[in-house]
């Protein structure tokens, strides 16, 4: 369906809105006023789902960017294609508002009538939002709403407006027509405004006594300064709007020239000032333990992170129990190799130097690369058949990252592209360096990022209520796609392939770590080479991949611990289903239950696998 076109003037007064909450029209105004069951007793299905339907419409509104990365941002929704998300203090609260109102509502609910769907996604909202409130009852930091990046800095290496906005708007908004072109420049106008209600944030912060690890300032300090000079020589920007608007009549490159040079490039020497600022006082402590309010941030992070009620030193002995498992199996796999003395970290260290693994270096080892994951993901779509009754299309698209975020990102990340597959799903690789990824290493990655990983799920989310698109959690997700990974080599990927086999196992073994190292961080005082080194030390990882992964675990605490409490959660699941269903278990049923059920918390999911189970018994 195609939006209607959109006129500055229609633009600018919904730039103006509130957080556009006028636009919700009809379920809006049905969510405010009606009574939360009919006469007869509880609410009928309809009204639930207009329920559902009401809340998606506020979250859009709040978070438009969020609209055009589904492909909705058309119809009654065409104004939200022109704005970007309020980030400042006041911003947040009126998300915060939000939420509380919404969940008010929601948790005086009679759900009893309702299908076992509908009830799963009334959980769902339950569960997001009481955890997102809990996050914005906290002193400082980032809350994300149904997502996975919970954070205590505003702007840091991987976080903030200078990364995302120039991302989303390259990647995500599209061009078609001169209404889209119009908005692409008013959301480029909004860009500074962003930059500067982070600001306000960053100080307030900062004010509390909240300043963030001087390694971490330092990195983002050079990532801010390239985007800066690329804003004031009008850069990439300027190239992507020239890129985007080619062939549409209108003065778009000279405007958008204008709005860089002229207001994104002051508003980035602002927080620049605000960064040294806080660098002149920053410390080398890598955790939140070392900062005010820490260890209950962490706490919070952590029960976010993973949607259950671990303490730290729980989370600790898992990752230790895990990692002992996984090199007891990748031991017989590198005598087969030939890697005999030593242990299993350094004989994969001795794998990772074989040249046979490498990619080329420079641009010649990027194509190798690109074709090499274009390769792997032919021979892993060929298998979905094997592994699911219901099938998704798969839509992805591989990209590098942009050259200016690559210094502070992962190896790589993906996710689902919009519902109607007009904007496919992607895979970032990060190319700062072809030795971040070798011959053994990125299929699994593959796996992981893609199919049947974030991408391949994420299509599942896109069929249920538009909340549900929305809304996520990071154990899930992530557990989800290490089981992702778990599937192709069950599928027989790796069969002759045992060195493929080992970048699975040592890719596991991995997020075990992650387990250790992020709780050695954030509770435990572990200093930032004290992780680096045991990563090295343990699991033969690249130093050079997993510097940027320790960074990342000091800027988003808690994060990391999701991939594997959620891998071992769908695997005890599995195993609850075999043993309840015997001969009339199947794995195809069993992985389609988790995958249409959503996205959920972890003990929501246990209820879709305890409504398969009834299913299968009849």
């Amino acid at each position: 369906m195609n939006a209607p076109a959109l006129s500055r003037r229609q633009a600018v007064a919904a730039l103006a809105s509130s957080a556009a909450l006028p636009l919700l029209t009809g379920c809006a105004r049905t969510l405010a006023g009606a009574p939360a069951t009919s006469a007869a007793g509880p609410m009928t299905e309809q009204y639930a789902v207009g329920h559902l339907n009401a809340m998606a419409e506020q979250l859009l509104a709040l978070q438009p960017e969020t609209a055009t990365s589904l492909g909705v941002d058309n119809g009654e929704r065409a104004p939200l294609r022109a704005m970007l998300t309020d980030r400042s203090p006041e911003g947040q609260r009126r998300i915060a508002d939000s939420l509380r109102m919404n969940l008010e509502r929601v948790d005086g609910l009679d759900t009893s009538g309702l299908t076992h769907s509908t009830r799963t996604s009334i959980e769902v909202v339950r569960s997001a939002y009481r955890t997102a409130l809990e996050g914005f009852a906290l002193p400082y930091g980032d809350v994300a709403v149904g997502g996975w990046r919970n954070t205590p800095y505003v702007v840091i290496q991987n976080v903030g407006a200078y990364l995302d906005v120039p991302r989303f708007l390259d990647s995500e908004h599209q061009v078609k027509n001169a209404a889209d072109a119009e908005a692409l420049l008013l959301r480029l106008a909004q860009y500074p405004r962003t930059l500067d209600g982070e600001l306000e944030r960053a100080r307030a912060a900062r004010e509390k006594g909240l300043v963030p690890p001087a390694f971490l300032l330092e990195k983002a300090l050079g990532q801010m300064n390239q985007s800066l000079k690329g804003a004031t020589a009008s850069g990439s920007l300027v190239e992507m709007v020239r890129t985007k608007t080619k062939g549409i009549p209108g003065d778009w490159v000279p405007r958008a020239q204008r709005i860089v040079t002229g207001e994104v490039a002051p508003a980035l020497q602002r927080q620049i000032a605000e960064l040294e600022h806080q660098r002149a006082v920053a410390n080398n402590a890598a955790g939140m333990w070392a900062r005010p309010n820490g260890p209950e941030y962490y706490r919070w992070a952590l029960k976010a992170s993973t949607t259950t009620n671990m303490t730290p030193d729980e989370v600790h002995q898992l990752g230790l129990d895990v990692l002992k498992q996984l090199h007891g199996r990748m031991d017989p796999l590198l005598r087969q190799l030939g890697y005999t003395g030593g242990t299993v970290g350094a004989r994969m260290k001795a794998l990772a130097d074989d040249p046979k693994y490498k990619f080329s270096e420079g641009d010649k080892g990027r194509a190798e690369i690109m074709a090499f994951i274009q390769e792997r993901l032919r021979i892993i779509r060929a298998q979905m058949p094997r592994a699911f009754n219901t099938l998704t299309r798969g839509n992805v698209e591989v990209k590098r990252l942009p050259p200016e975020e690559e210094p502070g990102a992962p190896a790589a990340y993906g996710g689902a592209g919009s519902i109607d597959g007009s904007i496919p799903g992607k895979f970032w690789i990060n190319l700062r360096t072809t030795d971040l990824h070798s011959k053994y290493s990125l299929p699994d990655l593959t796996h992981h990022e893609a199919i049947p990983g974030h991408v391949w799920q994420g299509e599942y989310a896109q069929k249920l209520p538009l909340i549900r698109s929305i809304l996520a959690f990071n154990a899930y997700s992530e557990g989800w796609a290490l089981y992702a990974e778990q599937l192709a080599d069950e599928l027989g990927v790796f069969d002759a392939d045992p060195a493929g086999r080992l970048g699975y196992l040592q890719s596991i073994a991995f997020r075990a770590i992650r387990l250790i190292v992020d709780t050695g961080l954030h509770a435990k005082r572990w200093t930032r080479q004290q992780a680096v080194q045991y990563f090295v030390d343990v699991n033969g990882s690249n130093p050079l991949e997993v510097a940027s992964e320790v960074d990342r675990y000091c800027s988003w605490p808690a994060q990391a611990l999701g991939y594997e409490v959620g891998h071992q959660e769908i695997n005890r699941q599995r195993e609850r289903a075999k043993a309840a269903l015997g001969a009339r278990y199947d794995l195809k049923a069993f992985n389609d239950t988790v995958v249409l059920g959503g996205n959920v918390p972890l003990d929501v999911l246990a209820k879709n696998v305890d409504e398969y189970v009834r299913g299968a018994r009849g």
